[in-house]
C-alpha cells in the first residue's frame, strides 16, 4: 500500500489536495478510507485537469426499514412523540451517518415536494438512526402520518431520501372515544367470573351504511376478556387473543384496523364481535376440569369506534352503544386454563353479515366498563399470530372411539379440526406434552395435581363434513388425545378426516440464529428457542399450560438470551409497564405481574415477594437500552424504579436483604423446590445491591448527579455489608461456597477485587469435583455461565454442556424432549413442566461467546460491537447472525489444522472490536493481505493468544495461524 501511495502522490497537486482531504477526517475514518481517498483525490485532479465539473455526489449509504415504534406503517400510534428509526443501508466500508432530516408530512403529496408541514428535523448532526423522537406538531386523533429521512454520510455527502413510511394515531385522549360507550349483555352484568356459574361467549353485532366514495376506514376496538373482529362475514384480522393481557383496573389495550376494504357502499355491511373470558375472567369449570385461580374483572364487554373518512372531507363516527345487538355465543364454555367447548347447532347464520334478523337478540347494554386507561399500540406487545403449522408424524388408536396424534414437537398451539358426524355427536380434544404407559394422554406435568383434564370440544350441526378452528383456547402440547363420542348411545362416531397443531405465539420479529459444528449444541438451542416461542404471548408466561403466568426473574435471567433469537423490545417494555401498573403505593413489585394470582397475600411473604424477581422492573430496562441504547424506557419508569428500590432498602436489614426465593430449583439432595445450596439472602442482597448499581448509571445517564452520588454510595455499603456478611476469605468463597453464591458477586462485581481468581477456581473446582455438572438453578445458572465465560474458562461451559448423563440440556433431549424442561432432569412429578424457557441462559453464550456476537457496553444499542468467538472442545465451526437495531451483525469462524477463519459483517454507522485468535498480529490477514493493512482494519493490541482489532462497518474475512 506504501509502495501505491508514493506513486499515486508524485504529483504536487495531488499530494496536497489528499492531505488537506485527510486533515477533515478522523483517524478512524483515515484508516477506513484511505485507499477510497486516493482515488477520488485522482479522479478529481483529472477532472479538474480537464475542465469537467463534477456533478453532486450522493452518499453511498441510505436509510431503509423504516419503523415508527418498533413497527412498519403502524395503526394506533398513540405517543406523545413516537419513535422513528432506520436501518443505514451500504456496500461500502466505514460508512457511517453524521447526520440525518426528517420531513412529516400531513399527505403523501407535500412529502413528495420535500414539505414537511407537521415536522422538519432540518439537517440533524447524530448519527442516531433508532427511536428518535418526534418532535413536529400534535398530529390528530386517527391521523396518518407521512414521513420519510435521509443520511449525511461520514464525508457530509448527503443520500437519497429514503422511501416513503406513515404512521396513524389511536385515539389519543379519552374524549376521543365519544359516542362509543362500553357495552355488553343485558343478561350478564356482575361478577360473572365469581359467581361460580361457567358463562357462554357474547356476540356483539351492528349494520353499517356506507356513502359513496369511502376514503378510509379505522375501526378502534376494545372487547374484554378476549375478542374476535368480524366484518361482513369475515374475519378481519389474523390476530388472536386480543386485546392482551393487563390489570384492567389500570389498562385497558385497543387496537386499530384499517377496514376499508372490506366495507362496501350502501347500507349492507355489518360489524361482528365475538367476546369470550380468558385470563380476564376465569370461571369455575364443570366436569372437574382443570383451574389453576379464579379471578374476574368483570362481565364481558366492548368499545369500539369506527371512523368513515369520505373523498368530500367529510367524516362519520359509529361507536358501540345501546342500538348494537347482543346474544350468547356459540362458545358454550370458555375457560383460560380448562378449554373451549362450541355447539355447532346453536350458530346464528348470518350473524356477522348485513341484514341479519333474529328476535332472539336483545339490545345490548350500556357498562361502566373495568376501570383501565384505554391505550393503544405504543403500550401493546405484538399481536398474537398463527406462526407454524405441524401435521402428525404419528398416530395410534389405543382404544376404540379413542385416536393420538403425535406431532413432534411440544409447542403452544390451537387445533385445526375437518371432520364429519352425526347433529350432536361431539369430537373432544384432549392436549397433553405426555403420553402414558397405556397409550392415552398423560396430563402429570399440565396441572397441579396432575389429573384434571383440559379439552376443546366441538359439537357438530350435522349435514356434511365441518371445520373448526378455535378462537379463544390455546395450550402446550405436544399430543393431542381425540375421543369421538357419538350423538347418542349405539350412534355412529363421527369421523375426523384431518387435524392439525396450529402453532400460535406473539409476533415478535425473529433477528437471530445459530448454528454449529456440534449436533448437540444446535438440537440444545432448538430446544431452548421452541421454549420461548411457547411462553412468547402478550406477556412472557412460565409455561403454556399450568400457570401461564408472568413470572418475572425469567425476562431479565433470559433476557439477552431471549433478545438475541427476537425483536423484544416492544413484548418486554409492555411488560415493565405491567410491573409499573402492579406497583403498590409503598414502592413493592410483586414477582408476578399483572399480579392475577397471589401465591401469598403478604407481601413479606417469598412466593410473593423476592428481589430476585422484582429487580426485573430494574434490569430489564437496563438491558433494553444495552441491547437497543434507546433509554425511553429508563426515563419514563426512573422515579417509580427508584420507589422500588427504596422499599428493598426500607425492608433490608443492616443492608441485608432476607425475603426471597433465593436459587429457584437449583440441584440440591432433594427433589427440586426453592434453594437447597445458596442462602436466598445471598440472592436477594446481591439484587439489592445490582439495582443500586444500575441506578447509578441511570442517574448519570438522565443527568441526575445527585441520585447518581446517593446510588454510588449505598451500592457501595451494600457491597460492605455483603462481604462481611457472607464471604470467608479463608477459603475464597461465599457462604456455602456453591456454584451460585460465587457466580454472582463474581459477576456482579461485588467479591473484592484481589478475590476474582479464587473464586474462579472455586467454581471450576466445584463443577469438575461433579464431573462436569451443574448445580445453580433458575437465578444462579446464567451467572453460572457469565462467571466462567467472563473467566476465560468456555471450556468448562463446554464440558457441562455437551454431555447427557447428568442434568441438563443433554439429559433433557435424551429423555425426548423437544422443548426446554422445567427441571434439568427433565423430571415431571409435581411441577415438571416440559414446556418451560426459564433455564435457556445457554443460548445468551451461544451468541456473545461461542459465535461472539455482544454489545459493547460503552457504546450500546450495537453502536459498537465486540466480536470475540471462543473456540472450545472440539467445535471446528460456528456461526451466528444477529439483526440488530443498527443492522445485521454475522459472525462465522471455522478452524482447520493450525488456520483460523472469521468471517464478520458489522452494520453501516456500527464498528467493531474484533479480536482474533492467533499467534502473532502479523499472523492475521483480511480478505488476502495483512490485517494491519486492510481498508477499514486498524489493529488495536496483542495479547495471549489473540490480535485485537477496531473495525469499522462492512464485510471481513480474517484468517490466521493458530
Amino acid at each position: 500500500m506504501a509502495g501505491v501511495l508514493d506513486i499515486c502522490a508524485r504529483p504536487g497537486t495531488l499530494k496536497r489536495f489528499l492531505s488537506d482531504m485527510e486533515e477533515e477526517e478522523s483517524v478512524q475514518r483515515r484508516s477506513v478510507s484511505r485507499s477510497t481517498l486516493i482515488f477520488t483525490a485522482l479522479f478529481a485532479v483529472l477532472q479538474t485537469s480537464a475542465g469537467i465539473a463534477s456533478p453532486p455526489q450522493m452518499a453511498s449509504l441510505i436509510p431503509v426499514q423504516l419503523r415508527c415504534e418498533s413497527g412498519e406503517n403502524p395503526l394506533g400510534i398513540d405517543a406523545p412523540e413516537p419513535g422513528l428509526s432506520w436501518i443505514l443501508q451500504s456496500n461500502e466500508r466505514g460508512a457511517s451517518q453524521s447526520a440525518y432530516q426528517i420531513i412529516a408530512a400531513s399527505t403523501p403529496e407535500l412529502l413528495s415536494i420535500d414539505e414537511g408541514d407537521l415536522w422538519d428535523s432540518g439537517k440533524t448532526p447524530s448519527g442516531e438512526t433508532y427511536q428518535i423522537p418526534y418532535k413536529g406538531k400534535t398530529p390528530a386523533s386517527a391521523q396518518q402520518v407521512f414521513w420519510k429521512a435521509r443520511s449525511w454520510d461520514e464525508a457530509d455527502k448527503p443520500s437519497a431520501w429514503s422511501a416513503n413510511a406513515t404512521w396513524t394515531t389511536g385515539l389519543l385522549h379519552g374524549a376521543d372515544w365519544q359516542p362509543a360507550k362500553w357495552i355488553g349483555s343485558p343478561e350478564m352484568q356482575g361478577e360473572a367470573g365469581l359467581s361460580g356459574k361457567a358463562a357462554p361467549g357474547l356476540l356483539l353485532r351492528r349494520d353499517v351504511a356506507v356513502k359513496k366514495q369511502l376514503r378510509r376506514a379505522l375501526l378502534n376496538i376494545s372487547g374484554l376478556g378476549i375478542y374476535m373482529l368480524f366484518v361482513n362475514g369475515g374475519k378481519a384480522s389474523d390476530d388472536l387473543l386480543q386485546p392482551g393481557w393487563t390489570n384492567y383496573k389500570k389498562t385497558v389495550l385497543y387496537q386499530t384496523y384499517d377496514i376499508t376494504s372490506l366495507l362496501k357502499e350502501g347500507a349492507m355491511n355489518a360489524i361482528g364481535l365475538s367476546l369470550a373470558h380468558g385470563i380476564y375472567d376465569i370461571t369455575d369449570a364443570p366436569d372437574d376440569r382443570y383451574v389453576k385461580f379464579r379471578q374476574s374483572f368483570g362481565p364481558l364487554q366492548a368499545i369500539a369506534q369506527l371512523r368513515l373518512e369520505y373523498a368530500d372531507a367529510s367524516t362519520e363516527i359509529i361507536g358501540t352503544d345501546e342500538s348494537w345487538q347482543a346474544a350468547p355465543s356459540p362458545v358454550t364454555f370458555e375457560n383460560f386454563f380448562a378449554g373451549e367447548d362450541y355447539d355447532a347447532r346453536l350458530e346464528a347464520k348470518g350473524w356477522d353479515s348485513p341484514g341479519f334478523e333474529n328476535g332472539a337478540w336483545k339490545d345490548a347494554a350500556a357498562t361502566s366498563g373495568p376501570g383501565g386507561a384505554l391505550r393503544g399500540l405504543s403500550c401493546a406487545a405484538p399481536p398474537i399470530r398463527m406462526q407454524d403449522v405441524l401435521a402428525p408424524v404419528k398416530v395410534t388408536t389405543p382404544k376404540p372411539g379413542v385416536i393420538i396424534y403425535d406431532f413432534g414437537q411440544n409447542a403452544s398451539m390451537m387445533p385445526r379440526l375437518a371432520a364429519s358426524g352425526d347433529a350432536g355427536a361431539s369430537v373432544r380434544i384432549i392436549p397433553s406434552e405426555l403420553l402414558g404407559k397405556n397409550g392415552l394422554a398423560d396430563r402429570a406435568s399440565c396441572t397441579q395435581d396432575g389429573v384434571r383434564p383440559a379439552w376443546w370440544q366441538y359439537t357438530f350441526k350435522g349435514g356434511g363434513g365441518e371445520t373448526w378452528f378455535p378462537q379463544f383456547f390455546y395450550q402446550g402440547a405436544r399430543y393431542l388425545q381425540v375421543e369421538l363420542i357419538p350423538a347418542k348411545k349405539g350412534g355412529l362416531l363421527p369421523t375426523v378426516e384431518k387435524i392439525e397443531s396450529v402453532v400460535i405465539h406473539s409476533s415478535s420479529r425473529p433477528v437471530g440464529g445459530f448454528s454449529c459444528s456440534s449436533e448437540l449444541f444446535n438440537r440444545t438451542y432448538a430446544l431452548v428457542r421452541w421454549a420461548q416461542r411457547s411462553n412468547m404471548m402478550s406477556v412472557m408466561t412460565d409455561c403454556p399450560h399450568r400457570e401461564r403466568l408472568p413470572w418475572l426473574e425469567q425476562t431479565h435471567l433470559n433476557g439477552p438470551s431471549l433478545r438475541y433469537n427476537f425483536e423484544m423490545a416492544p413484548l418486554l417494555a409492555k411488560m415493565v409497564d405491567d410491573m409499573a401498573d402492579s406497583q403498590l403505593d409503598n414502592g413493592f413489585i410483586p414477582n408476578i405481574a399483572p399480579e392475577y394470582f397471589m401465591a401469598q397475600p403478604n407481601i413479606t411473604d417469598s412466593f410473593r415477594n423476592s428481589p430476585e424477581w422484582g429487580s426485573a422492573f430494574v434490569i430489564v430496562p437496563w438491558q433494553q437500552y444495552q441491547f437497543t441504547g434507546d433509554a425511553s424506557l429508563l426515563r419514563r419508569h426512573y422515579a417509580a424504579m427508584k420507589r422500588y428500590v427504596a422499599f428493598l432498602a426500607a425492608t433490608s436489614k443492616k443492608n441485608i436483604v432476607h425475603t426471597g426465593l433465593g436459587d429457584w430449583y437449583d440441584l440440591g439432595p432433594k427433589p427440586p423446590w426453592g434453594s437447597q445450596l445458596t442462602p436466598p439472602a445471598l440472592t436477594a442482597t446481591a439484587f439489592y445491591y445490582y439495582d443500586n448499581w444500575i441506578l447509578a448509571r441511570v442517574a448519570e445517564l438522565l443527568d441526575k448527579p445527585g441520585d447518581a452520588r446517593e446510588f454510588i454510595n449505598r451500592a457501595a455499603e451494600i457491597r460492605a455489608a455483603f462481604n462481611d456478611e457472607f464471604f470467608h476469605a479463608d477459603a475464597g468463597v461465599y457462604a456455602t461456597g456453591s456454584q451460585t453464591a460465587n457466580a454472582i458477586p463474581f459477576v456482579m462485581g461485588l467479591a473484592p477485587e484481589d478475590q476474582g481468581p479464587r473464586l474462579l477456581d472455586a467454581i471450576v473446582a466445584d463443577v469438575r469435583r461433579r464431573g462436569n455438572s451443574l448445580t445453580s438453578g433458575d437465578v444462579g445458572y446464567r451467572y453460572l455461565l457469565r462467571a466462567l465465560a467472563e473467566g476465560g474458562r468456555s471450556d468448562v461451559i463446554f464440558d457441562m454442556n455437551s454431555q447427557s448423563e447428568r442434568p441438563g440440556y443433554g439429559m433433557m433431549l435424551k429423555k425426548g424432549a423437544t422443548s426446554l424442561t422445567e427441571k434439568w432432569d427433565a423430571g415431571v412429578g409435581k411441577f415438571g413442566s416440559q414446556n418451560h424457557f426459564m433455564l435457556g441462559q445457554i443460548n445468551e453464550w451461544f451468541f456473545h461467546d461461542l459465535a461472539g456476537i455482544a454489545p459493547d457496553p460503552a457504546r450500546p444499542g450495537f453502536k459498537r460491537i465486540i466480536v470475540r468467538p471462543r473456540p472450545v472442545g472440539d467445535i471446528t465451526w460456528a456461526k451466528a447472525s444477529y439483526d440488530s437495531v443498527r443492522g445485521k451483525i454475522s459472525s462465522e469462524w471455522k478452524r482447520t489444522g493450525g488456520r483460523f477463519q472469521l468471517a464478520v459483517v458489522i452494520p453501516a454507522g456500527s464498528t467493531a472490536t474484533v479480536c482474533m485468535p492467533a499467534r502473532r498480529a502479523d499472523a492475521v490477514n483480511e480478505s488476502g493481505v495483512p490485517a494491519s493493512h486492510a481498508p477499514g482494519v486498524k489493529l488495536l493490541r496483542e495479547e495471549l493468544g489473540l490480535a485485537v482489532f477496531e473495525v469499522a462497518s462492512g464485510h471481513y474475512d480474517f484468517s490466521s495461524t493458530l
